[in-house]
C-alpha cells in the first residue's frame, strides 16, 4: 500500500509540473502579458521581457539584502555576546568589591583561626623534633 501511495504521489507531482509548463509557455511571446511601469502600460514581447527583468532584478536586490542583514546579525550578536561576559565579569567583581567590606569581620575570624592552627601544628612539630 505505502508503496502506490509513493507512487501515486510522484505521478501527482509529474502530472501537477507539466500543466504548470504548459500555461507558462502557452503563450511564449506573453501576448497577454501586460507590465505597468509608471503609468505607462508595456504589453507584448517587450512587456514579457520587461516584466522578467524587473521581477529577477527584485529577486536578486532582495537576496543581496537578505545575505547583508544575516552578516551584520550575526557581527551584532556575536558583539553583544562579548560584551555580555565582559559585562557579567564586571558584575562580579562590583559584587565582590561591594561584599568585601561587609564580610571583613568573617576574614578577620577565619584569619585568626587558620593562624592559631597554623602555629599550633608548628609547635607540635618543634616538639616532635625535640623529642628525638
Amino acid at each position: 500500500m505505502e508503496h502506490i501511495m509513493k507512487k501515486l504521489l510522484a505521478v501527482t507531482i509529474v502530472v501537477l509540473l507539466f500543466i504548470a509548463a504548459c500555461n507558462a509557455f502557452d503563450s511564449p511571446w506573453g501576448h497577454d502579458f501586460h507590465v505597468n511601469v509608471d503609468g505607462e502600460e508595456f504589453d507584448g514581447p517587450f512587456g514579457w521581457v520587461l516584466g522578467v527583468l524587473l521581477a529577477g532584478g527584485g529577486l536578486l536586490i532582495g537576496a543581496i539584502v537578505v545575505v547583508c542583514v544575516a552578516i551584520l546579525v550575526g557581527l551584532l550578536f556575536a558583539g553583544l555576546g562579548v560584551l555580555v561576559v565582559f559585562g557579567l565579569a564586571a558584575l562580579g567583581v562590583a559584587i565582590a568589591a561591594a561584599l568585601s567590606p561587609l564580610l571583613l569581620p568573617l576574614a578577620i575570624v577565619i584569619g585568626l583561626v587558620w593562624y592559631f592552627s597554623r602555629r599550633d601544628k608548628r609547635r607540635a612539630a618543634a616538639m616532635k623534633e625535640a623529642a628525638v
